[in-house]
């Protein structure tokens, strides 16, 4: 224990209280009442007040931060994809291609009546509201929440967002960047922009993504033309297309009816329809078979040569095509597409037994139709079925054309005023060794062509060997002319340079080994029917992608042989059909020309033809439809052997017949080469030797180079009648059309004009010209002709025009 004094602590009880302070009593220092039991749980109004201006600043930020950084996307590669749409002529639908069945169209190419619809089904207040409404997206989610059916709440703008811009999947990112989007959009963009993106994106069902697809695939017309109660119909499908579907889910119709009556009383209030028009409207009930949009049948065959055409004539890109959005209108006629189909069915198809013979399995058929005068394919037949028969056998070059290569041959001759190897003009009547296995003459090499079933026709005039096919004589006429001209006469007429076995054959080119197509002898045969002028062919009218019009290459026409060369081989091949090998094309029942044509070993047959109005030509095939080999078609539709004459004329016939159905029977117009009447025998016979010596000095005089000399006109009529002789015989008046020949319809002998009656046989006018080929002469001879049938080619006796190339003073074996 220390010893200093302790302080003595105060004990408790004794020392004296101090008063409370007013602070203390109010329990803070701040004066303000201690908070207790649950009322320390809650906020008070000042936190209250400053959360809630906090989370107004996080969200006004939020929104401009959202706003800023969220921009607007480049299109989603499914709402860009569109078909391209290929049209008849005529404008209806061919086929749609590509992925996706969508074809973008302008807002003018909808019609009002399916705008009102949409806006009446999807955003009543579309053009005055923002592009978000927050009421709607409320009410949307409070009826989801309570069972009442999920709705969107979305906007027009925001579908049509969510559609192009951004993926389908329900998440709260697609929502977000959906609304920011909207409200970017909205001021970029108009209202009428809004909605025409909106209504090219939606979907309808059937695979119909946008309006026009969907007016084709529903109803087979387009967006322009709904009316009111179909144009409800659509837009009723955008609520559910699948299920709204009443040819697919009949048990549904009661529901569809119900949102469609709802679709047009919206647009009576609206004041978009009138209330006496709507009471009328009755439910259109959508196609069960609609228009189809796939490429069976010809249509993937057609889709596939028009691509190719595009692409290999530089109008659209291959890339560029593959996107989609192209509107091509080709030059194909539905009914005349349609009577193809028809006349291969009739005559061939259906005459086939592929259960029982197995040759009828190889048979495939290939056909295309030209109009002579503008170029234009009207037609093409490619086989039985895109999805079958993938091959188009319009196209392809790998089949050769046989006996229909010929009037090639003879058209070079008449063009370079060839000669036989003795010195005699080749002319129809130009007589030649018709023998079968006959060595050909003035070639290097040997080669001696037999005829079909070795058939031997001794002295034959070119006519008669081309109604015959007479192989003999014309491999000779290939070497009087030369394989290289007769082979760049058949490229001016048409066939391609590329042709296959064009090129190297020799006198073989004239029985057709070149491998050519269909369609390019269509054209070939085309410019004959156009007396000499060619326009390559053409299968494209008109190609738009949205507003703009794609440019197509300048197409001109050109002389490729004189009108004389290509009317005189018509001639001949109007002896083909009406006494040769292809009688069967009379069935056309008109004036027609033509060329029949086997390949080796049957492996193919063809018949080209035309009248005035139409060029085309039809081939049947044999094909190993495992192997793809060529099979010989002996036996084919339990016949001998096919020929051109046979199923191939019947089908040109009656594909003919039908195309021209309607048009007036024209008769062909012709100016033949001079002398073309007069028979010209081989020089070794003592009775036309003197003839033949006359022959070629009056009618041929300076014709070392193997031309046709400038004075020699058939002196045939004008389109106007009229003509003016010139101091030398010549006919003047002419139109420049083929250089040579001028458009003189008075005589050439002199005499300014022609007397007596033509009837198709007349004598010679001095100079190598007939009366048969002058028409309504307007000199002093003070005859007249027969109009149309003054050349004798439209005689209706039994030989029709074989007599005009026939003198009436002797008749040819």
């Amino acid at each position: 224990m220390s010893d200093e004094p302790q302080r003595q602590q105060p004990g408790q009880g004794w020392a004296p209280r101090r008063p409370p302070t007013a602070d203390a009593s109010r329990g803070t220092a701040g004066g303000t009442p201690r908070r207790t039991g649950r009322r320390r749980l809650l906020p008070t109004w000042r936190t209250a007040l400053g959360g809630l201006l906090i989370a107004a600043l996080l969200v006004v930020g939020g929104f401009f931060l959202g706003y800023h950084l969220v921009q607007i996307p480049a299109a989603n590669a499914l709402a860009t994809q569109q078909s391209n749409v290929y049209l008849y002529a005529d404008g209806s639908v061919i086929a749609r291609d590509g992925e996706v069945n969508r074809e973008n169209v302008t807002l003018d190419r909808i019609s009002l009546a399916a705008r009102h619809a949409v806006l009446a089904a999807e955003d009543r207040d579309f053009y005055t509201e923002s592009a978000i409404d927050p009421q709607a997206m409320l009410r949307a989610a409070w009826n989801t929440a309570t069972g009442k059916g999920k709705q969107s709440g979305s906007t027009i703008t925001q579908q049509y967002v969510k559609n192009y811009y951004l993926r389908q999947e329900q998440t709260v990112t697609r929502k977000v960047k959906e609304f920011f989007i909207s409200i970017k959009l909205d001021r970029e963009q108009s209202k009428d922009q809004i909605l025409e993106g909106y209504l090219n994106t939606s979907f309808f069902g059937r695979g119909a993504y946008g309006i026009q697809a969907a007016a084709h695939a529903y109803y087979g017309i387009d967006a322009a033309e709904l009316d009111a109660g179909r144009a409800a119909y659509l837009a009723a499908l955008v609520n559910a297309p699948s299920k709204y579907d009443v040819i697919t889910h009949p048990e549904n119709r009661d529901a569809v009816e119900r949102r469609w009556n709802y679709v047009l009383d919206g647009m009576v209030d609206e004041g978009w329809l009138d209330a006496g028009e709507r009471a009328a409207l009755t439910f259109p009930t959508p196609r069960r078979t609609t228009l189809p949009t796939g490429l069976s049948g010809q249509r993937g065959y057609i889709v596939n040569i028009v691509k190719n055409h595009l692409v290999q004539h530089g109008i659209v890109d291959e890339a560029a095509l593959d996107a989609g959005g192209y509107r091509i209108t080709t030059t194909l006629h539905k009914d005349k597409q349609d009577a193809f189909v028809d006349a291969v069915n009739d005559n061939l198809m259906d005459r086939l037994d592929r259960e029982n013979r197995k040759v009828d399995t190889y048979v495939r058929a290939g056909g295309a139709s030209v109009d002579p005068k503008t170029g234009k394919v009207v037609a093409m037949y490619n086989g039985i079925d895109y999805v079958k028969q993938y091959t188009p056998n319009a196209t392809r070059r790998d089949f050769q054309v046989g006996s229909s290569f010929k009037p090639f041959v003879f058209t070079a001759a008449v063009e370079h005023g060839s000669r036989t190897q003795d010195g005699r003009r080749i002319t129809p009547n130009t007589v030649y060794d018709g023998t079968s296995e006959r060595p050909v003459q003035g070639w290097g090499g040997r080669y001696a062509p037999e005829n079909e079933d070795h058939r031997d026709y001794g002295d034959i005039t070119v006519r008669e060997a081309t109604d015959k096919s007479v192989n003999a004589v014309y491999a000779q006429m290939a070497v009087d002319v030369g394989p290289d001209r007769v082979r760049q006469t058949a490229v001016d007429l048409g066939l391609s340079e590329d042709t296959p076995s064009l090129d190297d054959a020799g006198p073989s080119i004239a029985l057709g080994v070149a491998t050519a197509s269909v369609l390019d002898m269509a054209e070939a045969y085309a410019t004959l029917a156009n007396h000499g002028r060619h326009a390559a062919y053409t299968m494209i009218e008109k190609v738009t992608r949205g507003t703009e019009t794609i440019a197509l290459p300048e197409r001109r026409t050109r002389q490729a042989v004189s009108r004389q060369a290509a009317d005189t081989t018509t001639a001949v091949l109007r002896g083909v059909v009406e006494n040769g090998t292809a009688t069967a094309a009379q069935s056309a029942g008109r004036p027609a020309a033509g060329k029949t044509g086997t390949a080796e070993e049957d492996t193919a047959a063809w018949f080209a033809g035309y009248t005035p109005d139409l060029a085309t030509v039809v081939a049947v095939m044999g094909q190993d439809p495992v192997t793809a080999g060529h099979k010989s078609l002996y036996g084919a539709m339990g016949l001998p052997r096919i020929n051109g004459g046979g199923a191939p004329a019947e089908i040109w016939g009656q594909y003919t017949r039908e195309a021209l159905r309607g048009q007036p029977v024209r008769s062909f117009d012709l100016r033949l080469q001079p002398g073309a009447w007069q028979t010209q025998p081989p020089s070794d016979d003592p009775s036309s030797s003197s003839s033949s010596s006359s022959s070629s000095s009056s009618d041929d005089p300076g014709d070392e180079d193997g031309t046709a000399p400038d004075d020699e006109d058939t002196g045939g009529r004008t389109p106007d009648g009229t003509g003016t002789r010139t101091d030398s015989g010549r006919t003047g008046g002419g139109d420049g059309d083929e250089g040579r020949t001028g458009d003189g319809g008075g005589g050439t002998d002199g005499t300014g004009g022609t007397s007596g009656e033509g009837d198709g046989d007349g004598p010679s006018n001095g100079d190598g010209t007939t009366d048969d080929t002058t028409g309504r002469g307007n000199g002093q001879g003070g005859g007249r002709g027969d109009g149309d049938d003054a050349n004798g080619d439209d005689a209706h006796g039994r030989n029709g025009l074989t007599d005009a190339l026939t003198p009436h003073h002797r008749r040819d074996r």
